[in-house]
C-alpha cells in the first residue's frame, strides 16, 4: 500500500490548493528582479582605524549582526559577530584591536542592480548571511540579510505560509492534533 499522495492530491486524492506564484515564475523573477527590490537594510558602517570595542557598541545600539567596515567611504571588510567570537574573544584579542585586524577583509559584494538570482548565488558560495550592498564607486548602499532573501521567496508561495482561513472567525469542525 502506498501511502504517498500522488503529485497534486492530496491523502484523499482531492486537487491540492494553488501554492501561488508557480516555481517557474520564482525562477523567472529571480533572474528579473534586482537586489533592490528586496530593500537592504540601510549600510551601517565603521572605520577600519576603529577599535573592536566602538564596533560592538555601534551592532549592539545599532541591533545587528553585521558592520561594514570602509577605508576612505569604501567598504574594505566585514565584522559579524561570528568575527568578533572566533578572531577577537576565542583568540584572546583586546577590544582595542583595530578592526583592520580582525575583519573579513575584500568581502564580495552585490550592487543595487544586481538580480536576486546573483546575490543567492554569491551568499551561496560563500557561505554569507549578509552581503554588502555597494554602488559603482565601492562605497555601501545598504546590506542584504539572508533573512530579506527569504521573506522574498515566501513571498511566492503564500498559500504554504500563510494557514489562517480566509475568515478570522471560523474554526475547524473537529479538534486537530492528538
Amino acid at each position: 500500500m502506498n501511502r504517498l499522495p500522488k503529485p497534486g492530491r492530496s491523502p484523499s486524492g482531492a486537487p491540492l490548493p494553488a501554492l501561488g506564484l508557480y516555481p517557474m515564475e520564482l525562477s523567472r523573477n529571480l533572474r528579473a528582479d534586482s537586489v533592490a527590490r528586496l530593500d537592504p537594510t540601510p549600510p551601517l558602517a565603521i572605520d577600519a582605524a576603529a577599535r573592536v570595542g566602538e564596533a560592538v557598541v555601534a551592532m549592539r545600539s545599532g541591533k545587528v549582526g553585521c558592520l561594514l567596515v570602509t577605508d576612505r567611504g569604501r567598504v574594505a571588510g566585514v565584522f559579524t559577530e561570528r568575527d568578533l567570537l572566533t578572531r577577537v574573544l576565542a583568540s584572546g584579542r583586546s577590544l582595542e584591536t583595530p578592526m583592520r585586524a580582525v575583519m573579513t577583509p575584500d568581502p564580495v559584494t552585490v550592487g543595487p542592480r544586481d538580480t536576486v538570482r546573483t546575490a543567492i548565488k554569491r551568499m551561496q558560495r560563500g557561505g554569507y548571511r549578509h552581503l554588502p550592498v555597494v554602488d559603482a564607486d565601492g562605497r555601501p548602499v545598504g546590506t542584504l540579510s539572508a533573512r530579506r532573501v527569504m521573506h522574498y521567496i515566501v513571498e511566492h508561495f503564500p498559500a504554504l505560509v500563510f494557514t489562517l482561513p480566509p475568515d478570522g472567525n471560523q474554526y475547524p469542525a473537529t479538534a486537530e492534533g492528538a
